[in-house]
């Protein structure tokens, strides 16, 4: 099904029929992890002798899930998630579809980080102007990445001057393929969180952060559709499906 959308760019065609998923599932016992957490689990609900599922023979599966949102798979946070009050990620996102301009960057070493930097940025996105949806791809992009454990292991991370851009340039929804925009261990000081969300200033509690998102190396830089989906829980952070459309008539 194509459709017209009115872009910053003028009107562009996107055809509904060809999603690009750039999310990591949440698995059982597998997948992408983070936050020294163990992975997720989905077994089925046991009560006494019976147990919910078909190959037990049960009439339907009928499983428990436990998992984390923010270590396991894609998903969506809100400003609640770094600080206190009654800030729901279901609250900030009223809008699901968005223009988006994906980059890919190689982070700098700095000592014994990787960071992406502001220059980093500015080198990327260059002369084009920024929608409201930012997905940043992190190189080296390897397909391992959907399985990955990324505890201890001390991931690339935003300076919080590459925050501060961000967020200058208009960008209320930021995506990227790392588990956290901040360094794993920073000891709570979360810079690039509070500067994408402007906790010294106008706090943006509509702005949302995306993390854990895989992109494709087939899927070339540039502007593309967003579709973001959230599962409906009350909380700061919820897992989210994230779909590309690409526009054809660029």
């Amino acid at each position: 099904m194509k459709v017209s959308i009115a872009t910053e760019r003028g009107e562009q065609q996107v055809d509904l029929s060809k999603p690009i998923a750039i999310h990591i599932p949440i698995q059982n016992g597998k997948g992408v992890c983070a936050w020294y957490v163990a992975p997720a689990t989905i077994s089925p609900v046991r009560q006494g002798n019976f147990a919910g599922s078909i190959e037990k023979g049960a009439a339907v599966n009928f499983n428990d899930i436990t998992f984390n949102p923010h270590a396991h798979g894609t998903h969506t946070e809100c400003v609640g998630h770094i600080l206190a009050g009654n800030y729901m990620v279901l609250d900030s996102l009223k809008q699901y579809f968005f223009e988006s301009l994906l980059v890919t960057v190689a982070p700098v070493a700095t000592r014994k980080d990787l960071v992406i930097t502001k220059e980093i940025l500015v080198a990327a996105i260059g002369d084009k102007e920024v929608p409201q949806a930012l997905i940043i791809r992190t190189l080296p992009n390897e397909v391992s990445k959907l399985l990955k454990q990324y505890s201890h292991s001390n991931p690339a991370y935003l300076s919080e001057g590459a925050a501060i851009y961000i967020r200058e340039l208009g960008v209320s929804h930021l995506l990227i393929d790392l588990p956290s925009v901040d360094k794993e261990s920073d000891g709570g000081a979360l810079l690039a969180h509070k500067a994408f969300w402007n906790l010294e200033g106008a706090i943006r509690t509509h702005a949302t952060i995306t993390e854990f998102v895989f992109v494709p190396d087939s899927v070339l830089d540039g502007f593309y559709f967003l579709q973001l989906g959230l599962a409906p829980f009350v909380n700061d952070a919820s897992p989210s499906t994230v779909f590309l459309y690409t526009f054809e008539n660029k």
